[in-house]
């Protein structure tokens, strides 16, 4: 069982930039793919930004090309979102999430959530 623990919400004012980290505790953190999805009021959770097992590939949803980048750390057992040039649409609660298979943009492929951190850009 994957434990996941997100970091690094607040409140940021909007071009602003925040580092969102997620520390996972309870399998080998080299054998997931993982990814962000996040959540806004009224809204379905929405996927983000994913990295492979080893950080060779990544993908991104369209909407946070060339603002977020996610890396992970794998000594450290974190994945990371950096987040620059923030808009009042990336209010959200946000969430990492690991999977065995894949580091798919798709939410049930992943096996394990974390509880999430909200991000709430003022404009």
């Amino acid at each position: 069982q994957v434990q996941l623990v997100e970091s690094g919400g607040g409140l940021v004012q909007a071009g602003g930039s925040l580092r969102l980290s997620c520390g996972a505790s309870g399998g080998t953190f080299s054998d997931y793919g993982m990814g962000w999805f996040r959540q806004a009021p009224g809204k379905e959770r929405e996927f983000v930004a994913s990295i492979s097992w080893i950080a060779v590939n990544t993908r991104y949803a369209d909407g946070v090309k060339g603002r977020f980048t996610i890396s992970r750390d794998n000594a450290k057992n974190t994945v990371y979102l950096q987040m620059s040039s923030l808009k009042s649409e990336d209010t959200a609660v946000y969430y990492c999430a690991a999977s065995r298979r894949s580091f798919s943009t798709i939410m049930k492929l992943y096996d394990y959530w974390g509880q999430g951190t909200q991000v709430t850009v003022s404009s």
